[in-house]
C-alpha cells in the first residue's frame, strides 16, 4: 500500500488526493489552465474597475489632500495581509476553498465601496478598499499556480497565457466605465464599485469548478523537496519590488497631474483602466522574450521601462502623453513581475516563499503609495 500512496504529511484540515503518483483527478489537467486563466482574468477585471476609481475617489472624499492615497494604500495593505493566509489555505484546503474565500471578501468590499461613495463616507470607503485588496492578495496566487511545475518554457507559456487573459478581460473595464458614465454621468464611481463586486461573484462561481483536492498534488510534490535557500529569492524579489514601487508612485501621482491639466474625471478613470489592461497584455510575449534575452534580462528590461515612464510622465501635459507614459509604465511592470515570477519559480520554492515574495512586492507598492502623497509629476 505504501508504494501506491504519495508520501504526504497528514495535517488536520488538509484535503489530499490519495491517488497513485502521476494519476491526476479526472478532468483536472484539461481544465486547470482554463480555470487559472479565467479566475485571473476576472480578478484583473475587478482590479481594473477598482483602480479606475480609487485614486479619483480618494481625491474627492479625503478630508485632507494628504489622505487622498489612503484608499489605495488600504487596498495594498489588504492584499499584503492576505498573502500568507492565501498560501497556507492553498496548502491545507486547495484551490476551491482558497479562491472562493478571496472572492467573498471582494464581493463585500465592492458593496461597501459603493455604499461609502453614495454616503460620502471616507473611512468606510477605505474599509471596502481593504477587503477588495484581500481578494487581490488571493488573486495574485493564480500566477504562481500557473508557474508551478513543468519545464522552464512550459512555465513561461502558461504564465504568459494567464497574464494575457488578464488583458483580455481588462478590455471590458474601460467599456464598463464608459457605460457607467453614459448611464449615470453624475455618479460614475458608484456603478464601477458595484460592477467590481459583481465580477467577484463570477470569480466565486468559477472557483467552485475546482475539485476539492485541486492543488493538493503540488503539496505532495514539495514534501520531499530539498530545503529551499532564501537567497535564491533575493534578486528577483528586489528587482520586482523596485518595479512595484515605481509603478505605484507614478500611477497615484498621475490623476492629480491630469486633473490639473483639465482632463475630466471620466477620462482619467478611462486612462487608468487602459493602464491596467497594458499591465497584462505583454504577458503573451513573455515566453518569446525570455527565450531571446533570458528571464533575468527580461526582468531588468521591465525595470528600465518603469524608469523611462517616469521621464515621459514628467513632461506630460495632455491626455495622449499621459496615456503613453502610463502604458510604458504598465509594460515595464508586467515584464518585471512576470519575469521575476519565472525566475523565482525556477528554484521550485514552497508556497510560503511565494507568499513572502508577494508580501515584499506589496510592501514596496505601499511605500510607493506613501511616496506618491508628496510626489508631483
Amino acid at each position: 500500500m505504501k508504494a501506491l500512496l504519495p508520501d504526504v504529511v497528514a495535517r488536520a484540515g488538509r484535503l489530499v488526493c490519495f491517488c497513485p503518483p502521476g494519476v491526476p483527478v479526472e478532468g483536472a489537467q484539461a481544465r486547470g489552465p482554463l480555470l487559472l486563466a479565467g479566475g485571473f482574468a476576472l480578478s484583473v477585471l475587478s482590479q481594473t474597475l477598482t483602480l479606475g476609481i480609487l485614486p479619483l475617489a480618494g481625491l474627492l472624499l479625503a478630508p485632507r489632500a494628504e489622505l487622498a492615497t489612503l484608499p489605495y494604500m488600504a487596498m495594498l495593505i489588504g492584499a499584503a495581509v492576505a498573502t500568507f493566509p492565501a498560501s497556507f489555505l492553498l496548502d491545507a484546503f486547495g484551490r476551491r476553498a482558497s479562491f472562493a474565500l478571496g472572492a467573498s471578501h471582494g464581493i463585500a468590499g465592492g458593496l461597501v465601496l459603493a455604499w461609502a461613495l453614495s454616503a460620502h463616507a471616507f473611512l468606510p470607503f477605505c474599509l471596502g478598499a481593504f477587503w477588495l485588496g484581500v481578494a487581490q492578495g488571493f488573486g495574485l496566487f493564480y500566477r504562481h499556480e500557473a508557474a508551478m511545475g513543468g519545464g522552464a518554457m512550459g512555465r513561461a507559456m502558461l504564465l504568459g497565457t494567464v497574464f494575457g487573459s488578464g488583458a483580455l478581460a481588462g478590455l471590458l473595464g474601460p467599456a464598463i466605465l464608459m457605460l457607467g458614465a453614459a448611464l449615470a454621468p453624475a455618479s460614475v464611481l458608484g456603478p464601477a464599485a458595484i460592477a467590481a463586486a459583481l465580477v467577484q461573484v463570477l470569480v466565486l462561481a468559477l472557483s467552485m469548478a475546482w475539485s476539492p483536492q485541486a492543488g493538493a498534488e503540488l503539496v505532495a510534490m514539495q514534501v520531499d523537496a530539498p530545503r529551499y535557500d532564501l537567497r535564491e529569492a533575493l534578486a528577483p524579489t528586489i528587482l520586482a519590488a523596485a518595479a512595484w514601487f515605481g509603478m505605484t508612485a507614478l500611477m497615484l501621482a498621475a490623476p492629480s497631474a491630469m486633473m490639473s491639466c483639465g482632463i475630466p474625471a471620466a477620462g482619467i478613470a478611462g486612462l487608468l483602466a487602459w493602464h491596467v489592461v497594458a499591465m497584462y497584455a505583454p504577458g503573451f510575449g513573455i515566453a518569446a522574450l525570455a527565450r531571446l534575452i533570458g528571464v533575468p534580462g527580461t526582468a531588468v528590461l521591465g525595470l528600465a521601462l518603469v524608469i523611462g515612464a517616469r521621464l515621459v510622465l514628467g513632461f506630460a501635459g495632455e491626455a495622449t502623453v499621459f496615456a503613453g507614459g502610463l502604458v510604458l509604465l504598465a509594460i515595464g511592470w508586467c515584464l518585471a513581475t512576470a519575469a521575476s515570477t519565472l525566475w523565482l519559480q525556477a528554484g521550485n520554492p514552497p508556497r510560503r516563499v511565494l507568499a513572502l515574495h508577494d508580501a515584499c512586492l506589496l510592501a514596496a507598492a505601499l511605500g510607493g503609495a506613501w511616496a506618491a502623497a508628496g510626489f508631483a509629476l
